[in-house]
């Protein structure tokens, strides 16, 4: 049943891709801002507690209703799962910024390439050139590649929807409430930080993996291995590191006359950055994503084989 929820919640999500003020993430980003107002003393431990508050009881809840449904009515049960992966997963949710940027530079519109980065990534993207643009948003293409599906993908196919739901809102709190620069005096995002770290870290790998098999598999391991180690956030180096060295692009510090959008080291081997490997670094996901349901397949089969032979 895992792979039938997965490809139904890919196909609804084709078909009608959440907004990004859909009244579900609205809600909870609601939720969300009101723990933050309430707690968020720049306290480590109001951390804890504020990230306890937001994903246990919603993680419990889903856990108990997916086990109901699944006891007393399988395809309810099923029916559920494709709800919250259709909620959690959300391909389409970060590949049309994705796919305005690549338009923008194909058709050599620097400016409306600028505009399309910074409404998409928050980035300063006033003085960046075409080779600069296209860096960043194969950068941010891969992380949330990985944060919108394949992180999710892998907690759901073990653990079922509550696995997805733990590991999105993880995902969501570590960009909110970790994305703080941390100081002595406010260490409230320090716990989103290292929860999601810890979370991640299987799925990062299992990522970068999976880039690397669909993609240049000597340079991604090889970039992988010297170079993810650089990057400030050890998760997301794995997965850019690997991304890069599989499409072979050079990304992270954005060099030139520009000013830098942030200081990062840089990753990759290879070409500069532009709109053709814009292109290469969207087949190098979908590539991924058909490598991951066929993982997902086989499992299920195998596990149904189980079951009929028990």
């Amino acid at each position: 049943m895992t792979f039938v929820a997965l490809v139904a919640a890919l196909l609804i999500e084709q078909l009608r891709a959440l907004t990004p003020g859909n009244p579900v993430h609205a809600h909870f980003r609601r939720f969300v801002l009101f723990l933050e107002r309430a707690l968020d003393t720049g306290d480590y431990r109001q951390g804890v507690l504020a990230w306890i508050v937001c994903v246990v009881p919603l993680v419990v809840l889903v856990a108990a209703v997916a086990s109901w449904l699944n006891r007393a009515a399988p395809f309810l049960g099923l029916a559920f799962d494709v709800a919250v992966l259709y909620v959690t997963m959300g391909f389409r949710q970060f590949s049309h910024g994705y796919g305005q940027v690549h338009a923008a530079l194909r058709s050599a519109d620097i400016e409306h390439a600028r505009g399309a980065l910074e409404r998409w990534c928050g980035a300063q993207a006033a003085a960046l050139g075409q080779s600069e643009i296209a860096r960043v948003a194969i950068e941010r293409g891969l992380v949330r590649a990985h944060r919108h599906v394949f992180g999710v993908l892998a907690w759901f196919a073990v653990f079922g929807a509550w696995g997805a739901v733990l590991y999105r809102v993880a995902a969501w709190l570590r960009e909110d409430w970790g994305s703080r620069p941390a100081s002595f005096a406010d260490q409230f995002g320090a716990f989103s930080r290292d929860a999601f770290e810890l979370i991640d870290w299987i799925p990062a790998r299992l990522t970068a993996i999976s880039f690397a098999v669909t993609g240049d598999f000597e340079d991604a391991l090889y970039c992988w291995r010297t170079q993810a180690a650089a990057w400030p956030e050890p998760t997301e180096g794995i997965v850019l590191a690997a991304g890069a060295g599989a499409i072979g692009v050079r990304l992270g510090s954005v060099l030139g006359s520009a000013q830098p959008v942030e200081v990062r080291p840089e990753l990759g081997t290879g070409e500069e950055a532009d709109a053709e490997l814009m292109t290469s670094a969207t087949g190098l996901i979908w590539r991924a994503l058909v490598l991951w349901l066929f993982v997902v397949l086989l499992l299920t089969v195998a596990t149904w084989l189980g079951s009929a032979s028990a």
